[in-house]
C-alpha cells in the first residue's frame, strides 16, 4: 500500500463522529456540524474535546511516520501527512465529509519539520489580528503553505506537499468565509 493511501486511511477515522456517537450526540449535525476538535468541544465538552484534538493530531503524527517506515525516505512521509489531512477532510466513514483539517494538518506539520508548524502559527496569528477573522487567517495560512514548505525544504517535493497540506484545509474553510 501507498504511503498516501495509508496516511488517508488514518486521516479518515472519525474520531470526534464516534466520541460523539459513545455519548448519544451526533456531530454532523449538532453545534456546527463539523466532526472536529473544536466542534466536539463544544458539543460534547472539554475532556472529550480534548481527546479528540490529541488524537487527530497523533493522526498526523502517525501518518508521516508510517509513510516514512513504508517507503524507506522521507517522500513518503510526506505522502503519507498528505493523505492523512484528506482523509480527515474527505473521510469516506462519513461518506466524503469530514473535519477542517487544522489538528491532523498540524500534527503532520510538527512531524515533517516542527518550525513549519511555527511559521504557520506565526503567520496565523499576524493575520488573525490584522484581519480580526480567524477563518479567513486560516484560509490565508493554507493558501501560503505550498510557499511555506517550499521556504523549509527547497524542493519541489515540499512545495507539492505545501499544496497538499494546504489546499483541504483551504476547501473546508470556504463556507465559513464571513466568520
Amino acid at each position: 500500500m501507498t504511503p498516501f493511501l495509508l496516511g488517508y486511511f488514518l486521516g479518515s477515522l472519525p474520531v470526534a463522529y464516534w466520541f460523539g456517537a459513545l455519548r448519544g450526540k451526533d456531530l454532523l449535525k449538532e453545534g456546527s456540524g463539523n466532526p472536529g476538535a473544536l466542534n466536539a468541544f463544544r458539543v460534547l465538552g472539554p475532556f472529550p474535546g480534548l481527546l479528540v484534538l490529541l488524537l487527530d493530531l497523533f493522526k498526523g503524527v502517525l501518518a508521516v511516520a508510517v509513510g516514512e517506515g513504508v517507503s524507506g525516505s522521507p517522500l513518503g512521509g510526506l505522502l503519507g501527512g498528505v493523505g492523512a489531512v484528506w482523509g480527515h477532510a474527505f473521510s469516506p466513514w462519513l461518506l466524503f465529509r469530514g473535519g477542517k483539517a487544522l489538528a491532523p494538518g498540524a500534527g503532520v506539520l510538527l512531524a515533517v519539520d516542527p518550525r513549519l508548524l511555527l511559521w504557520a502559527l506565526a503567520l496565523f496569528a499576524l493575520l488573525a489580528a490584522l484581519s480580526r477573522r480567524p477563518y479567513r487567517a486560516v484560509f490565508a495560512v493554507a493558501l501560503a503553505m505550498p510557499l511555506l514548505a517550499a521556504m523549509l525544504g527547497k524542493t519541489a517535493a515540499h512545495l507539492l506537499f505545501g499544496l497538499g497540506v494546504g489546499l483541504p484545509v483551504a476547501f473546508r474553510h470556504l463556507k465559513d468565509w464571513n466568520r
